[in-house]
């Protein structure tokens, strides 16, 4: 299973209790009845805006908890039961997740879903082409799947989805943690992540769901009779734009990325599904789409009352952050990023432009440093810094000559690449708040606030992985002899970010 935001189908059969598909408006220039935008300013607007007086008091009792809703409508007998863990902020409702009923052996199927309960584009727009269109346009599965909720919401308990879309309130985006995405944080708690890469990251995806927020009337015109379905105001006007951002977030954290199916059935919201299950990136259990379901088949075995764990993609840290709210400290995917580039005013930039992607590199070349392998990264640059160091013509024709990534470098010039590349860790290093030492003093703290606390372990990993390149640049350093002075800098070095 692959959950994605950024990053990165099935025939449902019909129902009769089902909101009905929008199709496309035969007449889009007739604009629905619009309402007082002072009762919507009342009304529950998004999926993850509600309180727990809204949740807990009302009981819903004619509903009861999700999987009898799941039961009623078509789930058959399943060996998983929901159970609660407290939330870290008294006004939110517990966060629930998926544990065995049974002892269940590696290979056994511990629930399967069909179709008539899963929401996927082909149901939500009810045309294949359009909704095809639609994700190939300005527009991505996530801001359609996004809007649908919300204006599912604002029928309330007259929408065949009310039970789910209940819980994915309770939820409120929240990850194995409980705590929300830091697309939905403050100013001062993101500040948390100075010095990480990943809070460009979530400044980047907040200004692309802006965009997309900017083109949600595209549905108004391409799928019209939602408008004729939902007695309210067009997207914009409707939901204001911090509606939809949080309405996006909590669907962005239970999507489920289908495998082998057509594009418009690629992303679907599964009840029972993420964020109830637990996620493992060493974990190898996937959802799947298998005979008109989605099944889960555990990967190992599980005692009852443990969690369930699935597969959430080859993602980093920085990812399941921003996408799910946690990071996980058995992560192989995690990973950080170096760009190095070739001097555009270097006079042989462009044969050493050649020479690079003779080797299988760009003059603008992504390093992908992954944690364990710190030092097979540091080895993989070196070769393209050294290319940048070569200064003398008939040098850079001896290697445009040659075979393979080798540079006629002095041991003085390969001192040089290689204090550069240490110099560059250690200002990557210093761009953070705080020392691996005071991480982990900060991180002892039980009452540590769960989002400073789900920081601190990101810029702790990232950190953790900076500081064992800058040791294996060290130790290479080490091993030149000992008289070896680094010159002064070339003045065509690649540049490093």
């Amino acid at each position: 299973m692959e959950l994605t935001c950024l990053h990165n189908k099935f025939n449902f059969p019909s129902l009769p209790h089902l909101s009905r598909p929008f199709f496309k408006n035969p007449n889009p220039r007739v604009f629905p009845r619009k309402i007082n935008i002072l009762f919507l300013a009342s009304a529950s607007d998004t999926v993850v805006a509600s309180s727990i007086k809204e949740l807990g008091s009302k009981k819903d009792d004619e509903f009861g908890d999700l999987k009898s809703w799941m039961h009623r409508n078509g789930l058959p007998r399943c060996k998983v039961v929901l159970n609660e863990s407290t939330s870290h902020d008294e006004k939110h409702m517990p966060v629930q997740y998926v544990v065995a009923s049974d002892d269940l052996p590696a290979g056994d199927v511990a629930f399967s879903v069909p179709n008539s309960l899963v929401v996927t584009l082909e149901r939500v727009l009810g045309n294949e082409t359009v909704a095809e269109l639609l994700t190939t346009n300005k527009l991505s599965e996530l801001a359609c799947l996004a809007l649908y909720l919300m204006y599912e919401k604002k029928q309330g308990k007259k929408s065949f989805w009310y039970p789910y879309i209940r819980e994915l309130d309770r939820q409120r985006g929240r990850g194995q943690l409980a705590v929300e995405s830091p697309l939905l944080w403050s100013e001062e708690e993101l500040a948390y992540l100075t010095g990480s890469p990943t809070k460009a990251e979530v400044l980047e995806r907040a200004e692309g769901i802006k965009r997309e927020y900017d083109e949600l009337d595209t549905v108004w015109f391409m799928a019209g009779s939602l408008f004729q379905q939902y007695p309210y105001d067009i997207p914009t006007e409707a939901f204001p734009f911090e509606i939809f951002k949080q309405a996006f977030v909590a669907v962005q954290s239970c999507v489920v990325h289908l495998q082998k199916v057509p594009l418009a059935q690629r992303f679907a919201l599964v009840p029972l599904g993420p964020p109830l299950l637990a996620y493992r990136s060493n974990c190898k259990a996937m959802l799947s789409a298998v005979n008109g379901a989605v099944e889960l088949v555990v990967d190992r075995a599980c005692k009852a009352g443990e969690p369930i764990v699935v597969w959430c993609g080859p993602q980093p840290n920085s990812k399941l952050l921003i996408n799910y709210g946690f990071v996980d400290d058995d992560n192989s995917y995690d990973r950080l990023v170096v760009e190095a580039a070739l001097n555009t005013e270097d006079p042989q930039y462009q044969d050493k432009r050649l020479v690079v992607q003779r080797n299988g590199k760009l003059s603008v070349q992504v390093f992908h440093v992954y944690a364990g392998k710190e030092k097979e990264a540091v080895f993989d640059m070196l070769p393209y810094l050294r290319l940048g160091y070569v200064s003398d013509p008939s040098e850079m024709q001896s290697v445009l000559s040659s075979q393979g990534p080798v540079c006629p470098v002095s041991p003085c010039m390969d001192r040089a690449v290689r204090d550069q590349l240490a110099d560059y860790f250690n200002r990557r290093l210093a761009g953070y708040l705080t020392t691996l030492n005071e991480d982990e003093s900060l991180l002892s703290d039980p009452n540590l606030n769960p989002r400073r606390r789900v920081a601190t372990e990101l810029v702790r990993l990232e950190k953790k992985i900076l500081h064992a390149c800058l040791q294996a640049t060290t130790e290479l350093i080490d091993e030149l002899p000992d008289h070896t002075v680094s010159p002064c800098p070339a003045p065509y070095a690649p540049l490093l970010k």
